[in-house]
């Protein structure tokens, strides 16, 4: 019986000795011993080699992970993202030099022998004894190259990863006939290609071309002796010699690499001499991972095309599937990111809000007619210090947004007008929007269940001089809280629900909107992406396009490059052409002469829509041309931040308004990103203003004063000698048609927010 040790187990002599004999019993493991690529030497013994031949023969080279470049869409490279950086190349694009120096310490006996090396075998085993522990292994470059196989088909799975490293007999066994496989297969040239392309070179470099990039800023093909010297050396240790961390050490290795080359007569020795006099002459890349390092403040924008690509079906049936793919890399990814529009994002954001400000603002810029996504960015940089954030205040919850996303105040009303024109409400509309009322009650929903007021709650306007009758066109400039209330009652809850339905409205969690009167003042959280995306269907003439952010994806695998296929934009009608011109010529008035003077634009068409929430935790401004749609934000993702008497970019505010900070950071970002582009024209409409009596206006406007003071709710107002009163369940006329006087307010904590910002206006202006 061997003598076993105090610990248990063999002695290193002895461990070299079981597995030289089973090497040997392995006849066919002899094949590849003697003879580069030879045959079977007929030295099996019957009844020995059943294991090894038990051991199937389907090694496959892996489809090795690389990084991942994602583009904008003109090309220009946005980040590079990846599980293991490693750019795959062919021999011929790697220095002679750096071929030379990895065969000389690795396996100075590459060319000569088999998969396997007798002579190293005798020599470690030999060595090992003497030294009376494991000092030299015997792995040829080819059994380390199956070795490094099935690592990267462990890929980051530690578990797998440690039984691909695990040091036994078994493993060792299968790791030869593996080898003797891939010298039949692949011959030396090829075998040498993918060792340097898939060993580990240390600082997060994969491969050769990496490594040469990480520590001189060059391809591989221009390495120089001492740097290829440098670079093989690490291989054996990468954290021992790694050159960054200990020069001292790192230096004596590659020395000792430079002085195996010359004993294998690879170089003279007056060049190995020469090269170890010569500093390291390191010029470190700093490692560019992930969409933290994007340029053009595009690190929100690359981290949303990442969750698209990890939750859409088209890229694998399961997340696992996906995220295999993703993982393994090698992708290009061109995008829908317009530089342009970007950098004006960008630029505006900075002008107008400071990092370290209570609040953040987030802007998305989309391409009516089409869903590309122009551009994506917010005050607050993507990262994990003070002042950063790893939120994407412009998306929903499931691709890395906010919990519920913001509420938007009035530019929700843009979405009931659409609805009221759809079901045949003239553009002249009017209503009696007294200054207060209560909310109306009841009013249908799509179920045979109406919502009723039952706490009898009110919505006021903004200001006591806000009071009606108004028609729709006045009011929307105005942004009336009460007028939008009684349209809403009016049509009832379903076509509404319908109408953004068609325009791709949820909440940021991805939830519908609920069926309630408030969400006609925006009292839900809905993300920038999704507003924008909306309001460009009013743009496009009500043609309604799912966002995209991907134009292509290519994938290298091995020496071929294939096309994905990739998420495409679905367009539907959202709403007739008609109602869109409509609500076109209505948001056009908006900046004209509304609440969005501030943000309009002076050299094109545009329009869009101010939204303020109840104690000013959110203001919003969407807008759009013909040929761009926007969405600015401005608020605090906690939603407790009040926006009264604040600064925000250096500037002091009494009260903030949504066409007074969003307003200008949006006309600023459109001003930048146009420049250029044509300028297309609206297909407007002309909405008559209301005919009045001079006298009468008067009048009514010193009762309504006085009503507006006290508190009134608009009682004694009248319209087509009709008395309005906001208790009544009586009626306007418009045109000899009885429209419903709605009479209710909203109920507690539908216009008070909350800190989660899934409810938190109704009170809202402009």
């Amino acid at each position: 019986m061997p003598k076993k040790r105090s610990g248990g187990g063999l002695s290193p002599t002895q461990q070299a000795a079981k597995f030289l004999g089973v090497s040997v019993l392995a006849g066919a493991v002899m094949a590849g011993i003697a003879l580069p690529a030879a045959g079977a030497l007929g030295l099996a013994a019957k009844g020995s080699v059943q294991g090894f031949d038990d051991i199937p023969d389907n090694l496959k080279s892996p489809s090795l992970s690389q990084r991942t470049t994602i583009l904008d869409s003109k090309g220009g490279q946005i980040a590079t993202v990846y599980s293991r950086d490693r750019t795959v190349i062919d021999l011929k694009d790697i220095s002679p030099y750096m071929q030379k120096a990895i065969v000389a310490i690795e396996d100075s006996r590459f060319y000569q022998h088999g998969a396997v090396d007798l002579k190293g075998i005798l020599r470690a085993v030999n060595q090992n004894a003497q030294n009376g522990g494991v000092a030299q292994g015997a792995s040829t470059l080819t059994q380390q190259l199956v070795k490094n196989y099935f690592v990267e088909e462990a890929g980051d799975d530690p578990t797998k990863v440690a039984q691909a490293t695990q040091q036994t007999i078994g493993r060792k066994i299968r790791e030869l006939k593996y080898a003797i496989q891939l010298e039949e297969k692949l011959g030396k040239k090829k075998i040498l290609e993918n060792y340097l392309n898939i060993t580990f070179f240390g600082e997060q470099a994969y491969g050769v071309e990496a490594a040469a990039q990480r520590y001189f800023s060059k391809p591989a093909k221009n390495l120089n002796l001492q740097e290829s010297a440098l670079l093989a050396g690490i291989v054996q240790s990468p954290s021992r010699y790694d050159p960054v961390n200990d020069e001292e050490e790192a230096t004596k290795r590659r020395n000792t690499v430079l002085q195996r080359m010359a004993e294998v007569h690879d170089i003279s020795q007056e060049q190995a001499d020469t090269a170890k006099a010569a500093k390291l002459g390191l010029h470190v890349s700093k490692p560019k991972n992930g969409c933290i390092t994007a340029a053009k403040g595009s690190s929100f924008f690359c981290k949303y095309v990442e969750n698209v690509f990890l939750s859409d079906p088209v890229f694998g049936k399961t997340k696992e599937a996906r995220a295999k793919v993703w993982n393994r890399g090698g992708l290009t990814i061109r995008t829908t990111l317009e530089p342009q529009s970007q950098a004006s994002i960008q630029a505006s954001l900075k002008d107008h809000v400071n990092k370290s400000d209570k609040v953040a603002a987030a802007a998305t810029l989309v391409e009516p007619g089409t869903g590309k996504i122009l551009g994506m960015g917010q005050s607050k940089p993507y990262g994990y210090g003070k002042n950063e954030t790893e939120i994407n205040y412009s998306v929903n919850y499931g691709m890395g947004g906010s919990n519920y996303g913001f509420p938007t105040g009035s530019t929700f009303k843009p979405f009931v007008a659409a609805a009221a024109l759809e079901q045949g409400r003239p553009a002249t509309q009017e209503y009696s929007s007294p200054n207060k009322m209560p909310y109306p009650s009841p009013v249908q929903t799509c179920g045979s269940k109406p919502w009723t007021n039952q706490a009898n709650e009110q919505v006021p306007n903004e200001s006591a001089d806000e009071k009606g009758p108004y028609q729709l066109k006045e009011a929307m400039a105005k942004s009336v809280n009460t007028y939008f209330v009684q349209m809403i009652s009016d049509i009832g809850l379903c076509p509404v629900m319908d109408q953004i339905g068609k325009l791709g409205v949820v909440q940021g969690n991805g939830d519908k909107l609920p069926q309630v009167p408030s969400i006609a003042l925006g009292a839900k959280g809905i993300s920038p992406l999704t507003m924008a995306t909306a309001y460009a269907a009013f743009a496009s003439r009500g043609m309604y396009c799912t966002p995209i952010a991907i134009e292509s994806i290519s994938q290298q695998i091995g020496e071929r490059e294939k096309s994905l296929d990739v998420p495409k934009s679905t367009c539907s009608r959202a709403m007739s052409e008609k109602t869109a011109d409509t609500v076109n010529s209505l948001l056009s008035g908006v900046i004209d002469s509304g609440t969005g003077q501030q943000a309009g634009l002076t050299d094109r068409a545009n329009a869009g829509k101010t939204g303020t929430t109840d104690e000013r935790k959110n203001a919003w401004f969407v807008g759009y041309t013909p040929n761009m749609s926007g969405a600015v934000w401005v608020g605090s993702a906690s939603q407790r931040v009040h926006m009264v008497g604040i600064q925000i970019g250096g500037v002091y505010h009494d009260k903030v308004y949504g066409g007074q900070v969003p307003g200008p950071i949006w006309r600023d970002l459109m001003t930048g990103a146009l420049v250029g582009k044509d300028s297309p024209s609206f297909n407007l409409i002309n909405i008559p203003d209301p005919q009045k009596d001079k006298d009468k206006d008067e009048d009514r406007g010193r009762d309504d004063g006085n009503n507006g003071r006290h508190g009134g709710n608009g009682n004694g107002n009248t319209t087509n000698g009709n008395t309005i009163s906001g208790l009544t369940d009586g009626g306007l006329t418009d045109g000899g048609v009885v429209v419903p006087t709605p009479s209710f307010s909203i109920p507690e904590g539908w216009i008070q927010g909350n800190d989660n910002g899934g409810n938190d206006n109704g009170g809202q202006r402009n």
